[in-house]
Parts: C-alpha cells; sequence; structure tokens
C-alpha cells in the first residue's frame, strides 16, 4: 500500500512537471486550473471532496463564462453522486417570489417549460446557461431554492435605504431576510462597493451607502433562504456572482451571521493572463480559486 502511494505520487508530479513544460512550449493550453486557498493546484476530485464535507457550498461565477456554467453543472453532477437526495439546489438567478412558479416546475401536472419561461422573471441567459441546471434538479428531483430578493424589494433600499423596508406588508415581508437586517458597511463587499462606485451619471443621484445595503439585502436573504432550506447532513449548492461570496464576505458573512456554526466552501471563478500562477489580487478570494484564461470566450 506504501509503495502504491509513493508510485501514485510520483505519477502526479510528472504530471503535473509534464504541464508546466507543455504550457512554456505553448503545447497544452488548459481552460482552467484549480488553485486551493494555499495556492496549491488542485485536482477536480479533490475540490468536490472537500465540498461534499461541508454544510453549505457557495459557487461565485463570472456571469458570462462559459467555463462558469459547465462547471456548475458538472460539481451539480458530481455532489449529487455522492450526496443523492441530501443535496439542495439554490441560485441567484432565481427571485424569492417566483418560489411557487418553481415548485410547480417539479410536478407533471404544472411543469411546462415554455409556460415556466413565459411566467417567470428569467436572465436573459437563462436557456443555455442556467436552464440545463435547473433542468438536472427536475430529473433527479432535487430540491431548487429561488433564494435572491425580489429585484424591486433592492431598489427600494438603494433609494430610500433600509428603514423603507419597514413599509412593506406581512406577506412581501416573507420574500426577504427578517428585519431588521444588520450591515456592517466595513465589510469587504460593501466597503470596496463604495469606494469603487462611479461617480458619473445617474450614480450621481445614489447614496453610497444605500448602494452598499441594498447589496446586503441580497446577500442576507440569499443566506437567510440558504439556511431555511438547510437540514443537517444536507449539502446545499448555491450559485450566484463571484462578488457575493469573494473573500468570504457578502453571503459567506450572512450565513455566519445567521448561524456561526455553519460549515461554508466557496468557489470563486477569475480571469488572468497568465493561469500558471495565482495573482496577488486573488490570494485568499475562495476556499477554491478556478482560474480561466482571459481570452476565454464569453456567453454574451
Amino acid at each position: 500500500m506504501f509503495m502504491k502511494k509513493i508510485i501514485t505520487l510520483i505519477a502526479v508530479c510528472l504530471c503535473f512537471q509534464t504541464l508546466l513544460f507543455a504550457q512554456s512550449n505553448n503545447i497544452y493550453k488548459p481552460a482552467y486550473l484549480i488553485y486551493n486557498a494555499q495556492c496549491e493546484i488542485v485536482s477536480y476530485s479533490t475540490m468536490i471532496q472537500m465540498i461534499t464535507q461541508s454544510d453549505v457550498c457557495l459557487f461565485g461565477e463570472l456571469h458570462n463564462d462559459p467555463i462558469s456554467h459547465w462547471l456548475e453543472l458538472e460539481i451539480m453532477k458530481s455532489l449529487y453522486q455522492n450526496k443523492k437526495d441530501k443535496l439542495i439546489v439554490g441560485a441567484e438567478m432565481w427571485e424569492s417570489d417566483n418560489q411557487l412558479l418553481l415548485d410547480e416546475a417539479f410536478t407533471d401536472k404544472f411543469y411546462d417549460e415554455a409556460m415556466y419561461i413565459e411566467s417567470s422573471k428569467l436572465w436573459p441567459n437563462l436557456k443555455y446557461d442556467y436552464l440545463p441546471l435547473l433542468q438536472y434538479a427536475v430529473k433527479n428531483n432535487l430540491k431548487f431554492i429561488a433564494t435572491n430578493v425580489p429585484r424591486r424589494y433592492a431598489r427600494m433600499v438603494s433609494k430610500m435605504g433600509l428603514e423603507s423596508l419597514n413599509e412593506l406588508s406581512p406577506l412581501a415581508k416573507t420574500y426577504i431576510a427578517p428585519l431588521p437586517i444588520p450591515v456592517d458597511l466595513n465589510e469587504y463587499a460593501y466597503k470596496s462597493m463604495m469606494q469603487d462606485m462611479p461617480g458619473g451619471g445617474n450614480m450621481k443621484m445614489v447614496n453610497p451607502e444605500n448602494f452598499a445595503k441594498a447589496q446586503a439585502i441580497k446577500d442576507a436573504t440569499m443566506a437567510h433562504f440558504i439556511l431555511t432550506n438547510w437540514v443537517s447532513g444536507s449539502l446545499f449548492y448555491h450559485f450566484h456572482g463571484e462578488f457575493h461570496s469573494a473573500f468570504h464576505s457578502g453571503i459567506t458573512y450572512y450565513l455566519k451571521v445567521y448561524k456561526p456554526e455553519i460549515k461554508v466552501k466557496t468557489i470563486s471563478i477569475v480571469k488572468q493572463v497568465d493561469i500558471m500562477k495565482l495573482d496577488s489580487e486573488n490570494l485568499n478570494r475562495a476556499d477554491f480559486i478556478i482560474v480561466v484564461p482571459e481570452e476565454m470566450s464569453v456567453t454574451y
């Protein structure tokens, strides 16, 4: 057994050396590489093994990146193989007040794909980038959760502040995280938003703090619906824009606020000119940083 492990280790080292040599000689151009938090290149299977041991996996995608969307589905398939009916899926791209439509999509009586698409608030790149994820969940009877805050409530906060949410009806409040929603503007996600906020055009009329708080209620609401639907022993697999979980902020922050003991693993997709080493700005960005070439094609 010991000798077998040594042989396997040697084989892995040789493969990695071959990859480095091929890359330097323009023979081989990988579409992506996976790094762990220690800046080490790891295998897909290692990443899946580590994720399977967690309670929540947050996949931070680049919305127009084909590798993001391909891997989202592949990871779902791999997690399903490990967790079966203990896997729960959710996404930013579906708003919480559309949960009924999602639930109906899982029944033979109501399900009609064309009608579902016509009736729902869906992103324009649904057909090729997100519908395959929903179809896989339906096929395998996986619970699929619409986690994001209805966009109209985020706009209210952006224009009028968090206090405006108090005016919502009791029913409307069921679609957002419980009030009052705590917001720490020193958190990475919100502090960086205010610092990077453009000052021209219509943005001159937006209060930077309210702008960041609108982002915060999205993160808080997604965390709330993740935890509401998670049960002990299950794995909640959630996908969203990369910034919503970058540097363990955003959704991760609120998961820990609401349930400190929850075990979370994060994935970030980033683009780099050279994918053979991790750029300094991406260090500690996630538990697993998936790097794709800067020149990678886009879906829109």
